[in-house]
């Protein structure tokens, strides 16, 4: 039996080499040395023989959110993993800077998550929005900022599609 698309494309994308990440940090009250997000983060991308070139921790303003954006994408990261600001209260602004931004959605992202999550913690789960999509070329992930959704959100989509994402994005 012959591999399926899928198959097809992660099999050559994993061909393509490492892949570069860039990690955001949207928070009002972490530092650089209590992220605990970053340093998961950097164990996990170089476990799996990636790359994370740029890390930023910025406060959950738009504008903050948009200039680290339009930064990155000019870049070498080929994918940017925002990670905090996406509940609902008054100072989650994440989704709605990112939101604004995608040139290209990725419905099934959000979705998948809130599946996933709403396994793990229940009816809470339809409070987030996580989200994904493409800008000027590069793979954008938002996910909550608590460290168990982004490893739930690395462990179960990001990193099982990481190279599929980078190579199919450009080809």
């Amino acid at each position: 039996m012959s591999p399926s698309p899928p198959e097809q494309h992660k099999a050559f994308a994993s061909e393509k080499g490492p892949v570069s990440l860039a990690l955001v940090t949207v928070s009002d009250s972490r530092q650089p040395d209590t992220d605990d997000n970053r340093f998961y983060m950097e164990t996990q991308v170089s476990q799996a023989g990636h790359q994370l070139v740029g890390y930023h921790l910025i406060k959950d303003e738009p504008d903050q959110v948009i200039k680290v954006l339009d930064l990155l994408a000019v870049g070498e990261a080929q994918i940017i993993i925002f990670n905090g600001g996406t509940g609902i209260s008054r100072r989650d602004t994440t989704y709605d800077a990112l939101s604004s931004k995608l040139e290209k959605t990725l419905p099934g992202f959000g979705e998948l998550f809130r599946k996933l999550s709403y396994e793990e913690i229940g009816s809470a789960a339809m409070m987030s929005r996580a989200t994904a999509g493409v800008y000027r070329n590069k793979i954008i992930i938002s996910t909550p900022g608590s460290p168990a959704a982004l490893r739930l959100a690395w462990e179960k989509l990001i990193e099982p599609e990481l190279t599929h994402l980078a190579w199919e994005v450009v080809r």
